[in-house]
């Protein structure tokens, strides 16, 4: 598995070249994306390409994202590479100055990469086989754009490495007035005597596509109440349930916070209603 595309070209990996002048490489200077694609399907890839362009206008980098023409170089990708199971990695910086500067310079080709990797096939909803998520806790003490999707990810990584070095396999995160943000690489919901929930979107939080999606279909398809709004830090440690949701996640069952059980401490009943409805409608955006 070696097939990349790099600037309007597939070639091998080993042959993609991109200039150390990169702005991506000095300064995290671009925005990113990755879709999965299982058995040649993608999911979510349309939210995904008309997230990348808020991307690009939030970062002011001037360029249009061809829905019909990534969908293209995602099918490729996922047709060149040996997988049944993919993830599709996009990348647009905004190219090599020859120079660094911290300002934006004008004039330069922005770089488009993408490249395909395996993931696992997508989770099942049987609460047997479900993989059972334990996270730590913590500040969160990330820079006030978290609504870009941005390379610029040191500040996630660092939070997401607190939890890996203590075992764990995510971190949620708190503002200063204790209010849930999201996770160092998931947003996040809570059930609570049935109800769902999930905080509102604003510059703390990442519009996840896993996340617009779930919403969607229970708003569809579920009789369960569903709430975006503030949640805090009691309310986290009391809920029912507690779920993380990424593109390589989709909903996946927090069981313990900090050593501390989630409800009965096992995958819950209203977790498997969501990740079934998730199954059943993931081709579909």
């Amino acid at each position: 598995m070696n097939q990349v595309y790099l600037n309007g070209q597939f070639m091998p990996m080993s042959e993609a070249k991109i200039s150390p002048m990169d702005r991506g490489f000095l300064f995290g200077d671009g925005i990113y994306e990755v879709i999965p694609v299982y058995s040649g399907q993608s999911v979510g890839l349309g939210p995904h390409l008309s997230r990348m362009q808020e991307g690009l206008d939030a970062i002011e980098l001037s360029m249009t994202v061809e829905h019909d023409e990534w969908r293209s170089i995602v099918n490729e990708l996922a047709d060149s590479n040996e997988g049944d199971n993919l993830g599709i990695y996009i990348q647009i910086s905004r190219g090599a100055d020859n120079k660094r500067n911290h300002a934006m310079p004008v004039g330069i080709e922005a770089t488009r990469f993408a490249f395909a990797f395996e993931i696992p096939p997508p989770p099942a909803a049987d609460k047997n086989l479900a993989k059972r998520y334990e996270v730590s806790a913590t500040r969160d003490l990330r820079w006030q754009r978290c609504n870009i999707k941005s390379t610029s990810l040191l500040g996630n990584v660092m939070h997401y490495q607190h939890g890996h070095s203590k075992g764990h396999h995510e971190t949620l995160l708190f503002n200063a007035n204790d209010e849930l943000t999201e996770a160092a690489a998931c947003n996040v919901f809570i059930v609570k005597d049935g109800v769902i929930s999930t905080p509102l979107l604003d510059h703390q939080k990442l519009p996840g596509i896993t996340r617009l999606m779930l919403l969607d279909m229970l708003r569809k398809h579920s009789p369960r109440t569903v709430e975006e709004r503030v949640i805090t830090r009691e309310e986290v440690d009391s809920a029912d349930e507690v779920w993380l949701t990424s593109s390589s996640k989709e909903v996946a069952p927090v069981v313990a916070i900090e050593g501390v059980p989630v409800g009965s401490g096992d995958v819950g009943d209203v977790w498997l209603e969501a990740e079934s409805l998730f199954s059943q409608h993931r081709y579909e955006y």
